[in-house]
């Protein structure tokens, strides 16, 4: 009986690890050309998906995924390759507010507001992917964010019938942000069984046009 539970646990380890290694092969295939890390490299859309994350750590440092990830918008709205920002992020409560500590940001680097839209319902990419084509009536756009994470949201917005490219924001250490890359892993799982169950967005709603 022990020998059974060894080799079934063995075998659902081993079912994982392959279900992991797949999906993360399928959506780093799927992003090949892509992506890009230089502004004069990638073509113009006119929004680019700015995929948001906290500001601040829970030790109270900025956070550098925030930062680089301002840093990429600039570049790209000041290089003229893109018309409008799109800030998709979570606003859970009152105290937390992704895509309006974006917006403060981008405002003090020069962005002008009028050209600012905030997605407050994009608690996970696959919100803000979904909502940027239903919501706000894009499927052609730039995805701004860490490397890792455009490759997964290109898959989703190229599901969803969404035409995407990424602008790589600059990554972190290793060191720094192990945490979040072992996540990703499990996050490009997810992936696939969101796909398989037709996974919908928390909220959906009117429409808003981008003009």
């Amino acid at each position: 009986m022990k020998k059974k539970i060894i080799i079934v646990l063995s075998l659902l380890i081993l079912f994982n690890l392959v279900l992991i290694y797949a999906a993360n092969m399928a959506i780093e295939s799927n992003a090949k050309n892509k992506t890009f890390t230089k502004s004069n490299q990638i073509k113009k859309n006119k929004v680019g998906l700015v995929l948001g994350t906290s500001k601040f750590l829970t030790n109270g440092e900025l956070n550098l995924y925030f930062k680089y990830r301002i840093d990429a918008t600039v570049d790209l709205f000041k290089n003229g390759k893109i018309d409008f920002v799109l800030i998709s992020g979570d606003n859970g409560n009152k105290n937390y507010n992704e895509p309006t500590d974006f917006k403060e940001s981008l405002i003090q680097r020069g962005i002008p507001e009028n050209k600012i839209i905030l997605d407050y319902a994009g608690f996970r990419t696959l919100d803000s992917v979904v909502r940027a084509k239903h919501i706000f009536g894009q499927t052609e756009l730039t995805i701004i964010s860490q490397q890792f994470h455009n490759e997964r949201a290109i898959y989703l917005a190229n599901k969803n019938g969404m035409n995407a490219i990424g602008f790589n924001a600059k990554d972190v250490s290793t060191r720094y942000g192990l945490k979040v890359q072992l996540r990703e892993y499990l996050a490009r799982t997810k992936v696939f069984l969101d796909i398989l169950f037709g996974v919908q967005p928390k909220f959906l709603g009117e429409k808003i046009i981008i003009s």
